[in-house]
């Protein structure tokens, strides 16, 4: 079983979400997204920890990223993946994925999928740096503003780094 915590390039935390952590989570969300979740919509998946896990990168400053993800039969979905603008390219992204993909491969998952907004090319290289391939296009997908997104998968067989 793995750790618990990890430490990433930069001296935050990358830990499984606490209760506790829900409302940083939400803040973030609402700074971050022109469609957020809602602090309630977050307490809800949250609880449902048969389906969703929520993974949080902590510092000093709090909480400064987290992801979720849900795993349903053989299959893991990133469902959010979120840093602090005053944190980004610093590798949290790519920790908190690297934790997602090898938590999902522990809990037996085969395969991956995700939706990115087409504009989002950040997000893109680092979901293609992973392997991720596209493999098809939501046509107004996102709302606030209406824009596609790609839809990306890739199988869970080998070792992220």
């Amino acid at each position: 079983m793995a750790e618990n915590t990890e430490k990433t390039p930069f001296s935050a935390e990358i830990r499984p979400m606490t209760e506790a952590d829900i409302p940083a989570v939400a803040s973030l969300e609402s700074r971050l997204f022109s469609d957020p979740w809602s602090e309630t919509e977050i307490r809800r998946s949250f609880a449902n920890d048969s389906l969703y896990r929520y993974y949080v990168a902590s510092g000093a400053e709090g909480i400064l990223g987290y992801a979720c993800m849900s795993l349903i039969l053989d299959e893991m979905n990133v469902d959010n993946l979120a840093v602090d603008a005053s944190c980004r390219r610093r590798g949290l992204a790519r920790a908190l994925m690297l934790r997602m993909l090898r938590d999902a491969r522990e809990a037996g998952m085969t395969a991956a999928t995700l939706e990115v907004r087409d504009s989002n090319a950040p997000a893109i290289a680092l979901y293609e740096s992973f392997g991720f391939r596209q493999i098809g296009f939501r046509k107004d997908y996102y709302v606030k503003p209406a824009e596609g997104a790609r839809i990306y998968a890739k199988a869970l067989q080998e070792e992220e780094t």
